[in-house]
């Protein structure tokens, strides 16, 4: 699983810096960005988070009883219905599209409401070939067959790839975000039939029904409102901060998107990897109450503990050289070095609940596992609310009161949502102690794997700061930082990422082998083996 979500964010990665070349933070660029959300909430509203939650674990429990009948039936229903939905609500979100922009983007006027509203139209039709996509991973995940079920968004990307390369230079922006939207119905279809052939192989018998008969078939629906209402109440959330970053400025909506892209990776790669995996084990698992609850408690315990070990550095590499990530990745074209240092702003408010964020999910899926989906919809609701009222005083007002540029409103946006994130998975944890028993991570690991991440970040810009008085800094920063202070080294942004990289990942990896944690060990053995196998 990790493999195919690692390339589907490396793709994603190479279509953001293509797509930053040709648009960087111009206005068409916040268009489309902005209008992609709208569509994007019918897909996440429907899609693999709110099926991972109602379905799989009807779909997983199924199959490890070995009524594989019983399983093929659910899953017919459930693509009827979800087709069904789908249709509806791409039908009805194209016929209220003017109402969709003018509230997830009420700073667009004129044109630029224009232009998104005809975006959001060719966009729409794609999102419900997502949903079904969705279904796919479903059925692949519950079939322990995760590579496929994540590569396939390669696939999307690279269609978005190819329109950008073969369009970027012949049309304007405007024209050119239509011809994008376009290809990016083009890439939902390839991603959904990609998927296809191998589902239709795992199912004996497929037979597309709108049945609602069968116990099975009403649980997956039971389960179904509650996450659906959950993953609304965090679509909100991603709305909020849209509206909000459009008020700001178009630089900050854009912005925001970019960096959102970025801190998905470790989140993506190493919680989502880590809980959409355990969420068919849990649910798999049988026997007593007491049983149960020690498995549980043992996958929870594991999982968690991969999650931190590579998520703490990745949040203080944002913390430290976030600047010098988003070069590497996107500074190209109309991309320049300032749209870096002012991404890093946002990054360092992300890096704050990255730990939270990742760990969070895996607490979810457990009650997914449990067939709890309330829970996790209950506290879903302090998060936004909590998050929105946050997000409106240090988003929009705090930079005002402190007398700082406006534009910096965008760190406040992610700073509240990483705060409410530890809030939300605080009390996911404390309810699951309740029901299973002591779960989470280990007492001090947290500490340690922080002050190794906090060491190794300061070696790292200790040098940073060693390359940029030997080579000069990068031009386009220093003024904006007055004076040159922590600017990158005059370097190709990659070159001078790497160059900081390694020793904050040989720093971070050989204290925490050095205080005992497992997973340090673990991933100097492996490189080990294969330096042994080289020689």
């Amino acid at each position: 699983m990790a493999t195919g979500i690692l390339a589907s964010r490396l793709m994603g990665l190479v279509r953001e810096r293509v797509f930053a070349h040709y648009l960087g933070n111009a206005e068409a660029a916040a268009v489309f960005k902005a209008a992609l959300r709208i569509p994007n909430f019918l897909q996440n509203l429907f899609g693999e988070g709110v099926l991972s939650g109602s379905f799989i674990p009807v779909y997983a429990q199924l199959l490890g009883r070995g009524d594989t009948k019983e399983a093929d039936r659910v899953a017919g229903a459930v693509f009827g219905l979800l087709s069904l939905a789908s249709a509806v609500l791409v039908a009805a979100g194209m016929l209220f599209t003017p109402f969709f922009v003018d509230a997830i983007a009420p700073g667009f006027e004129g044109h630029a409401r224009e232009l998104a509203i005809t975006v959001v139209r060719i966009l729409f039709p794609g999102t419900g070939l997502l949903v079904l996509s969705a279904w796919c991973l479903g059925i692949l995940n519950s079939h322990r067959r995760f590579l496929l079920s994540y590569l396939a968004p390669v696939v999307w990307n690279l269609v978005i790839i190819l329109t950008l390369v073969a369009a970027g230079g012949r049309y304007g922006e405007e024209r050119l975000v239509e011809l994008l939207a376009y290809g990016v119905v083009l890439g939902s279809f390839l991603q959904f039939a990609v998927q296809v052939p191998t589902v239709l192989t795992l199912l004996g018998s497929f037979r597309p029904t709108l049945s609602l008969a069968g116990e099975a078939v009403r649980q997956v629906l039971r389960n179904f409102g509650p996450v659906v209402l959950g993953r609304g109440v965090v679509q909100f959330s991603a709305w909020v901060d849209t509206a909000f970053a459009s008020l700001i400025s178009n630089r900050a909506l854009s912005s925001l998107v970019y960096a959102q892209t970025i801190y998905l990776i470790p989140v993506s790669l190493f919680g989502m990897a880590v809980s959409a995996a355990e969420l068919p084990e849990m649910s798999r698992a049988t026997g007593e109450g007491q049983d149960v609850a020690a498995k549980l408690r043992e996958r929870i315990g594991a999982g968690s503990r991969r999650i931190a070990f590579w998520v703490v550095p990745s949040a203080a590499a944002f913390l430290f050289l976030g600047d010098m990530v988003a070069a590497a990745l996107l500074q190209t074209g109309r991309f320049d070095a300032a749209d870096s240092r002012y991404l890093w702003y946002l990054l360092m408010g992300a890096a704050v609940g990255l730990v939270a964020s990742t760990v969070g999910r895996l607490y979810a899926s457990a009650f997914y596992a449990l067939k709890d989906p309330k829970t996790p919809l209950r506290f879903a609701v302090v998060r936004v609310a909590t998050g929105t009222l946050g997000a409106w005083v240090l988003g929009l007002h705090l930079p005002g009161w402190l007398g700082l540029p406006e534009h910096l409103g965008a760190l406040g946006l992610t700073l509240a949502s990483g705060l409410v994130a530890w809030l939300e998975a605080g009390l996911l944890r404390h309810k699951l102690v309740k029901q299973v028993g002591p779960v989470g991570m280990p007492e001090g690991l947290l500490p340690r794997l922080w002050s190794a991440a906090i060491v190794a970040g300061l070696v790292a810009l200790a040098v940073r700061w060693g390359l940029t008085s030997l080579l000069g800094p990068m031009p386009g920063v220093a003024v904006e930082w007055g004076g040159g202070v922590l600017a990158p080294p005059r370097l190709h942004p990659v070159l001078g990422f790497v160059a900081v990289a390694l020793p904050f990942g040989a720093v971070y990896f050989g204290l925490a082998a050095a205080m005992g944690i497992p997973e340090a060990g673990a991933v100097f053995r492996k490189v080990g083996r294969k330096l042994r196998l080289v020689r």
